[in-house]
């Protein structure tokens, strides 16, 4: 054989083999869930509540990897720029996805550098009050707030804890100082210390304290009551007509990767969800498990990207990081 032949022989070879490669079926290796923030949080939580149902459905290992930074947005632009092939995930959240592109330089742009694949759960934020402040009603604390102007603080950790008081702070008209923590516990637990008199936190850090009487909540965030605390009114109905702030986690794939790898993805999730001891074990971390389709998921980031930049344009309110 001519060596020209040979090596015509060898290009062919190579090039098939490298296109069978390259076709391989996904997945043929584990699959990564990036997850903004530290074990333990709700993100987390449910990021490792999901996994083992799509990894049943997928047939490969699914493994958590925590990647802290910038309130959730070093995760984020990771994922954003990771390869667009299905082994790499964000368990993506409201405020680094949405919010914080209004407020903060961001490295990618939280709907067109993704593939949303589908909204993993919401969950409300609850205002708390440490139980030596005289209000036992949110009509209560906004009067005491206007008595006081600047007297009162709330500790919260950026995003939306900080971003629900703000609103709140904005549409009642008051001046309350805020006060940064580096996480959703820390400002809990410095609300139960009297370090300031109110927080809004995530249903999950506030359960414990809210059992134990060591906060007093007045009010949920979400335009209705939450199932598993239905004594506590929502803020709307408590004083602010209008207030409305839901947080929520839902699973990305970079933008471009192929549809048929999202919609295999979402599809576990909604199958993994009719689990009714998944669903239970969710609820009772203060998160309400959705499991809609990439199309669903798709509107509502959109949605929330209109709401959020409307409200900063109108406000001008700033959120610290």
């Amino acid at each position: 054989m001519h060596t020209w032949s040979r090596a015509l022989l060898l290009l062919v070879t190579f090039a098939t083999a490298a296109s069978a490669f390259a076709q391989s079926p996904w997945p043929s290796r584990p699959v990564r869930i990036i997850v903004p923030y530290a074990p333990g949080g709700i993100t987390d939580t449910v990021a490792r509540l999901a996994a083992p149902k799509i990894q049943e459905a997928i047939g490969q290992p699914v493994l958590i990897e925590n990647k802290l930074g910038n309130g959730g947005a070093v995760a984020t632009e990771y994922v954003a720029k990771s390869a667009p092939d299905g082994y790499t995930l964000l368990m993506g959240s409201a405020a680094p996805q949405t919010l914080n592109q209004f407020i903060q330089k961001l490295g990618y742009d939280g709907l067109k550098d993704f593939a949303p694949v589908t909204l993993i759960n919401t969950n409300p934020l609850v205002l708390l009050v440490n139980p030596s402040l005289p209000a036992q009603n949110v009509k209560e604390l906004i009067a005491l707030a206007k008595a006081q102007p600047g007297k009162l603080n709330f500790a919260g950790a950026g995003g939306l804890t900080q971003f629900s008081g703000e609103i709140f702070k904005f549409m009642a008209g008051l001046d309350i100082v805020y006060v940064p923590y580096k996480g959703g516990a820390p400002a809990t637990a410095a609300a139960v210390a009297g370090d300031a008199q109110v927080t809004f936190a995530n249903y999950s850090d506030a359960l414990p304290q809210m059992r134990a009487g060591k906060l007093r909540a007045l009010g949920i965030t979400s335009a209705k009551r939450f199932p598993q605390s239905p004594e506590v009114p929502t803020i709307a109905e408590a004083g602010i007509p209008g207030y409305a702030v839901d947080s929520w986690n839902g699973l990305f794939a970079p933008a471009g990767t192929p549809p048929d790898i999202v919609n295999r993805i979402a599809l576990a999730v909604q199958q993994g969800f009719r689990d009714p001891a998944l669903r239970k074990r969710m609820e009772d971390i203060g998160a309400t498990p959705v499991g809609d389709t990439p199309e669903q998921f798709r509107a509502l980031v959109q949605a929330e990207l209109q709401k959020w930049g409307a409200f900063v344009k109108q406000t001008g309110i700033k959120v610290e990081q």
